[in-house]
């Protein structure tokens, strides 16, 4: 198997982690093979956009979704470490609601599938990051939403220990809207 596929407790998303091939030279890794990728994880998907983006330690991006062209998200890291979360924001879902995170950094090579319909956002827990991310859809930024990234309602347990201050927000995030004020919530 070229991934092994974890699966996790929101609905469709998933971990995947790369066959490596290293020695003494260094290592190879196919980070994406379309076959593969269906084949591992039964999703039949084409993916439109490459993002790849640069910040420093403590930049929070997110938690950002489209409400038309919801993008699919293929996400990983090539330089540092972040603390990945995606929050499920589809009412019909088993896991509306609820939030999964983990690391993924260049040393583990840690992907996370995050299907169309979700939110995503990332906090930089080293010096700096460079993420990558393939999407199903193209960026729309009409229909760009942030929801807020501490919302009480969600309690994601962000690493914020590992920062020397709070989070650095951009202006859209700073002004993101809490679960129940985007009309996902009571």
């Amino acid at each position: 198997m070229p991934y092994q596929v974890t699966a996790t407790p929101i609905d469709g998303v998933l971990v995947l982690e790369p066959k490596m091939f290293g020695d003494a030279r260094g290592f190879f890794f196919e980070s994406f093979n379309a076959r593969d990728f269906e084949q591992t994880t039964g999703l039949q998907r084409t993916f439109v956009q490459d993002n790849h983006s640069k910040s420093s330690q403590g930049v929070l991006r997110g938690l950002h979704y489209q409400v038309q062209h919801a993008q699919g998200k293929l996400v990983r890291v090539a330089q540092g470490s972040v603390f990945d979360v995606a929050v499920d924001i589809r009412p019909t879902s088993p896991s509306f609601g609820k939030w999964f995170g983990l690391e993924l950094s260049a040393e583990n090579k840690k992907q996370l599938w995050v299907p169309e319909g979700l939110a995503h956002g990332f906090l930089v827990t080293s010096e700096s990051a460079e993420f990558l991310y393939k999407t199903t859809d193209y960026y729309h930024p009409e229909f760009e939403r942030s929801l807020l990234w501490n919302d009480p309602t969600l309690g994601i347990e962000w690493p914020l220990h590992a920062l020397r201050a709070e989070p650095l927000l951009a202006a859209k995030d700073l002004a993101a809207l809490t679960f129940a004020q985007s009309g996902f919530g009571g």
